[in-house]
C-alpha cells in the first residue's frame, strides 16, 4: 500500500510518518519509507544521528541511474534524457517491487533497524547553497515521483512518503499516487486549513483522505476537528513522553510507547489495509498519463527537445500482474 502523510510545517506529519514505520517494522511487515520533504527530518525520527542521517544517497543525485535503470528496454523512450518526473511505464519499463533488490535502491536506498525490525529508508536529498537561485524543490521530489509511476506494491507491502509541507504535491500529479492520504492536523485554523486545500484539489481524482488530528488536548480540540472535517477525522493523537524522548534523541524501546497511541498506528494500518480492495489500476494509469501530457505541454517538450506525448503507451495498464523485462 502507498501511503503519504501530508501537513502544513510543524503539524507533526514526520514525527506521525515515522511512528507509522515503525509500527510496521515491528511487525515485521515490509516497509519503503521515502522523505519527499527537503527538510529531511524522518531519518533523525527513525534513530538516526546527525552524521547518519547527512550520509544517506540523495535520491536526486542519482536521477540519471533511476532514469536509466526505469527506462529498461521500452521503445517509446528514445533515451533516459528524454524522461522527466512524470513519464509512465509501458511495455519494456522495468518497476519497482517493494520486497526485491534493484540497482535503485543499492544505489539510493539503506537500511535503517528499528527495534529488531528494519526499514529501507530513501531521500530526496536537502535543498542546498548550491540549489538558490538556479534550482526549484520540486527538481528534487521529481526522483520521488517517477519511482512512485515505477512502483508496484501488493496487499501486505508499505511504503510510506513523509511529503512536502502544505499543498505543493499538487504541483505535480505526486498526490495521485497513493492508495491513502493522513493529513495530519492540529486543532488549529491554521491546522486544518490544508485539508480544505487537498480536500478542493484531491476531489475529481478519487484521492482517500484521512485526517489525523495530532497535539489534541481535550474534548475541545476534538469537538472542534469533528466540526471542521467531519467523518474524515479518523483518529487523534495527543501528549507522548515517548516522542518527547524521541526528539531529544533518546527514544525508549518502541514496545514502551503508550497504549493510545500504538491503538491509533494500528487503526492507520486497518485504514490504509481497507483500501486495497478499492485499486483502481485503470484509473491510476490514466491519471499518470494525464499529468504526463499536461507536464509534457507546459515545460516538458521544451525542455528535452522531444514529444513526450509519444511515451504513453496506450495499450499498458500497470498493476501486479505486470512483468517486467530483467
Amino acid at each position: 500500500m502507498k501511503i503519504a502523510f501530508v501537513g502544513k510545517g510543524g503539524s507533526g506529519k514526520t514525527t506521525l510518518s515515522s511512528l507509522f514505520v515503525r509500527h510496521l517494522a515491528a511487525t515485521a511487515q515490509p516497509v519503503v519509507a521515502v522523505d519527499a520533504d527537503i527538510n529531511q527530518h524522518l531519518g533523525p525520527a527513525l534513530g538516526l544521528d546527525e552524521a547518519e542521517a547527512a550520509a544517506l544517497p540523495a535520491l536526486g543525485e542519482h536521477l540519471p541511474l533511476i532514469k536509466d535503470y526505469l527506462r529498461g528496454s521500452n521503445p517509446r523512450i528514445a533515451s533516459a534524457d528524454t524522461m522527466i518526473k512524470t513519464t509512465p511505464p509501458g511495455a519494456g519499463s522495468r518497476l519497482l517491487r517493494v520486497r526485491e533488490n534493484n540497482p535503485v535502491y543499492d544505489a539510493c536506498a539503506r537500511s535503517v533497524e528499528l527495534d529488531g525490525g528494519a526499514a529501507r529508508l530513501m531521500v530526496t536529498g536537502p535543498f542546498t547553497d548550491a540549489d538558490l537561485g538556479v534550482s526549484c524543490y520540486h527538481s528534487k521530489t521529481g526522483a520521488v515521483e517517477l519511482c512512485l509511476n515505477h512502483l508496484v506494491d501488493g496487499r501486505d507491502e508499505f511504503v510510506v512518503v513523509d511529503m512536502t509541507a502544505g499543498s505543493d504535491s499538487f504541483a505535480s500529479g505526486m498526490f495521485t499516487r497513493f492508495d491513502i492520504t493522513f493529513l495530519v492536523a492540529e486543532p488549529t485554523r491554521k491546522g486544518v486549513s490544508v485539508y480544505r486545500q487537498y480536500k478542493e484539489y484531491a476531489r475529481d481524482f478519487g484521492v482517500v483522505l484521512k485526517v489525523v488530528g495530532n497535539k489534541v488536548q481535550g474534548q475541545d480540540d476534538l469537538d472542534f476537528l469533528r466540526a471542521e472535517v467531519g467523518d474524515d477525522l479518523l483518529v487523534t493523537v495527543g501528549h507522548s513522553d515517548w516522542v518527547r524522548a524521541m526528539e531529544k534523541g533518546r527514544p525508549p524501546r518502541f514496545e514502551l510507547l503508550e497504549d493510545v497511541n500504538r491503538r491509533a498506528l494500528r487503526m492507520l494500518e486497518i485504514a490504509a489495509d481497507a483500501t486495497y480492495e478499492l485499486r483502481d489500476w485503470e484509473r491510476y494509469t490514466q491519471q499518470m498519463v494525464h499529468f504526463h501530457l499536461k507536464n509534457a505541454r507546459s515545460w516538458g517538450n521544451e525542455r528535452t527537445g522531444a514529444d513526450l506525448a509519444a511515451q504513453v503507451d496506450p495499450g499498458f495498464v500497470l498493476d501486479e500482474s505486470v512483468t517486467a523485462p530483467v
